[in-house]
């Protein structure tokens, strides 16, 4: 009885993490993992209500995605003009672990701050994946993938479920198929760790080869302070010291994402739903960015949390001429959103392009 007490007084007071099964989402992950229930008189399991889609049903063709084609700069922009200070330039300090900006086409450092400190990234390593996925799979929008036991069976942040606490509604299943391109956008507005890990394992065959995809990438891209652990940003258990990168690091990534524009016009969307090949299953997706409509001008951005971590974010926007780039990221920021919110107006107050 004592124990039945205590669980009621605690529950409450629990954090919610990016990981880690509380409460009763332990038994909601096993039935994610279970086989899909069987359907009959053509009925969508997980549609409630009507909001944009990105695939439609398979029957139909096309679908609404389109209108989120919002990426506002032709990618092969060539760095013509160069950031310079202003003659009233001020310095500016914000509380977190670390942070840098830098501009996206001349590469130039805006804001440097502890920018080569390794630290835990969390869900910002999804930036990497998506650049393995364009890279590696033909066509997102044909090709299918078969969703896993194992791709299921990660902890925090899934499909279906915004915390490791909550869902709120349809979770993948065992055997389902999706399109990549959905199991893309899951991926970086949702951060859902589910579809991170299928699009890892599908395009390496398991887990430890796409992480070593990871890590020769960033070789390639000169990264010096970065080691990937898992696709998804979740640390290993007893290892998580072997898992981190630096904000300098995380803004390279995030330049060299901005070669394939399907990641930022998707990091824009503020919600939508996907189904999966067959149609019998819908599944409801929302931005974990709430600054996408605080920013003028924001290209996208994507938020990371586990305790190990702390709250990151990175976000890019362009100048009030839609002309010049930036990336910013923080990293390790209780105040993640009020300080991106003051270092994209320093920064576009505090400098010109010549």
């Amino acid at each position: 009885m004592l124990n039945i007490v205590f669980a009621i007084i605690a529950i409450p007071f629990m954090p919610v993490f990016m990981y880690g099964q509380v409460g009763d989402f332990a038994s909601q992950n096993k039935a994610a993992v279970s086989d899909p229930p069987s359907l009959e008189d053509g009925r969508v399991l997980g549609e409630k209500k009507e909001k944009d889609d990105f695939s439609q049903k398979p029957k139909k063709e096309g679908g609404n995605f389109q209108k989120y084609n919002l990426f506002p700069l032709d990618s092969n922009t060539s760095a013509t003009f160069v950031p310079v200070r202003k003659k009233d330039y001020a310095d500016l300090k914000i509380w977190a672990g670390s942070s840098v900006v830098v501009d996206a086409d001349s590469g130039t450092l805006l804001h440097y701050e502890n920018g080569r400190k390794r630290t835990q990234i969390a869900s910002l390593t999804k930036v990497m994946t998506a650049i393995l996925a364009v890279e590696n799979i033909e066509d997102l929008k044909k090709e299918e993938i078969v969703i896993t036991e194992k791709a299921l069976n990660v902890p925090g942040t899934v499909v279906g479920c915004p915390t490791s606490t909550f869902c709120n509604g349809n979770q993948m299943y065992k055997g389902e198929r999706v399109k990549a391109i959905d199991l893309l956008r899951a991926m970086l507005l949702n951060s859902a760790n589910d579809a991170a890990t299928a699009l890892g394992m599908h395009i390496a065959g398991d887990n430890e080869k796409f992480v070593k995809m990871m890590n020769d990438r960033a070789k390639e891209l000169g990264l010096k302070d970065t080691n990937f652990c898992t696709p998804s940003g979740l640390e290993i258990d007893g290892k998580e010291d072997q898992c981190y990168s630096s904000a300098y690091d995380i803004a390279r990534i995030a330049v060299t994402s901005l070669k394939y524009d399907i990641i930022w016009d998707t990091m824009k969307i503020p919600e939508g739903k996907f189904y999966s090949a067959d149609g019998k299953y819908m599944h409801e997706l929302k931005n974990t960015d709430i600054l996408l409509g605080d920013i003028s001008n924001c290209l996208g951005g994507k938020t990371g949390f586990t305790p190990m971590a702390g709250k990151s974010l990175l976000l890019g926007a362009t100048d009030s001429s839609q002309k010049h780039r930036i990336i910013a990221v923080i990293l390790n920021d209780e105040n993640r959103w009020e300080d991106m919110k003051s270092l994209v107006s320093w920064t576009f107050n505090n400098y010109e392009w010549r």
